[in-house]
């Protein structure tokens, strides 16, 4: 299950705040508070960040899919557990604690395994930015997306949401979704360029495997090293760009997947990739 890469320290299964499963190269986490519609607690968060660092280092996840329990997505941060406990706390805590949560969305970005979450019901606050920072959100016709954080009397950037934001959508909907706080519909986020696939609401389960499955049998250095280029040139030049392409590109040709795409063109086969 794990690589030869990590300390002795072995890697946790017992998560205590959400549920985690692994099977055939797919690990699901499920937010399991749907009484409450999955809201995030500091436990949570802490929980989801140590997860997301550990998947590097397990050998049996290629894919990461990030779900709710019930009718919901993720209704962002619990407003008594956490927004409750916060007005009490000292500057140096709540820096602690703003950290710890924009660690979990880098870690998120960073990581080399595809991270897909399927979305129903609404995706609020910490549960927008979740989503925002997944490779692919496959999306119900009957959810809703708020980045709801003035609402709250906070900033519209929270969790790295102001920097990731405008480089899906643009500057111009990124500030009416950050500034203004309001709900939109699926249809609506899809226009935008927040929807990666939009599905009836009876048929997320099985879009969600689908696209889960494809990526889990598909080239996994492939796909972790366009992940890592679509996040490293955000901020690179153009000269910059272009040259960590070509020597991602030449390393990539000298692996074993680059190999056996050539030898199944030949032979009339589909490529058995190994991410070697």
């Amino acid at each position: 299950m794990t690589n030869r890469f990590r300390a002795s320290v072995p890697l946790t299964e017992d998560w205590q705040h959400f549920d985690f499963a692994v099977a055939d190269g797919i690990a699901t986490v499920t937010l399991n508070r749907p009484e409450k519609l999955n809201p995030l607690t500091f436990e949570s968060y802490a929980d989801l960040r140590d997860l997301v660092l550990q998947l590097p280092y397990r050998d049996d996840v290629r894919v990461l899919v990030i779900r709710g329990a019930g009718k919901a997505f993720c209704a962002g941060g619990d407003v008594n557990e956490i927004i409750g406990e916060l007005i009490k706390m000292r500057p140096r805590e709540l820096m602690a604690f703003t950290k710890m949560t924009g660690d979990l969305i880098r870690a998120m970005r960073e990581v080399s395994v595809p991270i897909v979450s399927g979305i129903q019901g609404i995706a609020a606050g910490a549960g927008s930015v979740v989503a925002l920072a997944s490779d692919f959100r496959v999306v119900t016709r009957s959810a809703r997306f708020a980045f709801l954080f003035t609402k709250v009397g906070l900033s519209g950037g929270d969790m790295g949401a102001a920097y990731l934001l405008p480089r899906m959508v643009g500057a111009g909907r990124a500030t009416q979704l950050l500034m203004l706080g309001d709900t939109i519909d699926a249809a609506t986020a899809e226009k935008y360029g927040l929807v990666s696939e939009l599905v009836d609401d009876d048929e997320l389960d099985a879009a969600v495997a689908k696209l889960a499955t494809r990526l889990a049998e598909g080239p996994s250095l492939a796909y972790a090293q366009t992940k890592a280029l679509i996040t490293r040139e955000l901020d690179m030049s153009l000269a910059g760009a272009m040259e960590l392409d070509a020597m991602t590109q030449a390393l990539l040709m000298t692996t074993d997947d680059h190999a056996e795409f050539h030898a199944a063109f030949n032979e009339r086969r589909p490529p058995r990739w190994t991410g070697r």
